[in-house]
């Protein structure tokens, strides 16, 4: 008997032990849901629940790549642009030339995906911080939606806006069952692949790798190609839920992003992260923006609580740096 116990105990423990780094951070999540919630009559409702559920998909799948990159070293300020250019390629291709959503999601996707991969090839194959290369693109692609939509919002529809809007009998959109898979398989790429561990390895100590003989410009390359492709992912999640591509949408939305990463406990130094933790953190950010604006606090205020938060967490990584050196 006492034997059975502790085989059941011992699978017990087995079972949590990979769920309790997430604990904090749900913890976090329940205590700011209590505070709006006691804040805030219409806060702690279903259509709360949902409304939060439908917004959450474009910036979740940014953070899914953004958590790679950064894993790497690196660093992605283009996310923003790069989704509001795949974003109005859909929305000229499906409403200048009435491309249906299947023919004009693959344009937007290699759009994306090229402009990730060149950040990736400039920074890594001239050495040049991921930073200042992708603070270019974030110019370059930003100036390229302009000039694709001549300034001008393009009204899409019916025909895009299924994707983002609630099924009915589940409460949530298409593109929120989407965004939670890519979670599940960004996560599943970085702890059961062994391109995971490389990613891991090379934000640790990329002289290491190099010096293994494991060639990891390519697999670098790749990684901002792949944080391309969500952005055009996220493109498509926005442009669905607002009906229409937006020249100016999701401008500032790549500190949000980085935000999420960091909150999610995702190392600015390369080497440590989790995309179940990041989309944890998209969720904490979601809530705090939706509680806020419930409380009847104006934008600016929540533009200033925001920035307070990614600077505490910022600190908060920092920290946590300098003590697991010591």
């Amino acid at each position: 008997m006492a034997e059975r116990r502790g085989d059941t105990m011992n699978r017990l423990q087995g079972f949590l032990k990979p769920l309790a780094p997430h604990f904090g951070l749900v913890a976090v999540l329940l205590v700011l849901v209590a505070i709006f919630s006691m804040l805030s009559n219409n806060f702690f409702q279903i259509s709360t629940v949902i409304s939060i559920a439908n917004q959450v998909p474009d910036l979740t799948f940014l953070v899914v790549g953004m958590t790679l990159v950064l894993i790497i070293g690196g660093i992605d300020l283009s996310v923003g642009s790069l989704l509001a250019v795949s974003s109005a390629v859909l929305g000229v291709l499906m409403a200048n030339y009435d491309w249906s959503i299947w023919m004009a999601l693959p344009v937007a996707l290699l759009v994306a995906s090229i402009g990730g991969g060149l950040n990736g090839a400039i920074s890594i194959g001239f050495g040049i911080p991921s930073f200042i290369v992708t603070l270019g693109m974030l110019e370059i692609a930003r100036g390229a939606t302009k000039v694709v939509t001549d300034s001008q919002a393009i009204y899409i529809g019916s025909r895009i806006e299924w994707f983002g809007q609630p099924l009915p009998g589940v409460f949530v959109s298409p593109a929120f069952m989407f965004a939670i898979a890519t979670v599940v398989l960004g996560q599943l790429f970085l702890t059961r692949t062994v391109w995971g561990r490389y990613c891991i390895a090379i934000g640790t100590n990329a002289e290491a790798v190099r010096m293994s003989g494991i060639r990891s410009a390519p697999l670098c390359i790749a990684i901002f190609a792949i944080s391309g492709m969500m952005c055009g992912l996220a493109g498509l999640a926005q442009t669905s839920r607002l009906s229409t591509a937006d020249p100016n949408a999701a401008i500032g939305i790549e500190l949000a992003a980085i935000a999420a990463c960091v909150i999610g406990g995702t190392s600015l130094m390369g080497g440590r992260g989790n995309v179940v933790r990041s989309f944890i953190g998209v969720l904490i950010i979601q809530v705090l923006q939706t509680g806020l604006a419930q409380v009847g606090v104006s934008d600016a205020s929540k533009q200033i609580i925001t920035g307070v938060v990614i600077v505490v967490a910022v600190l908060i990584d920092a920290l946590r740096t300098r003590w697991s050196r010591n």
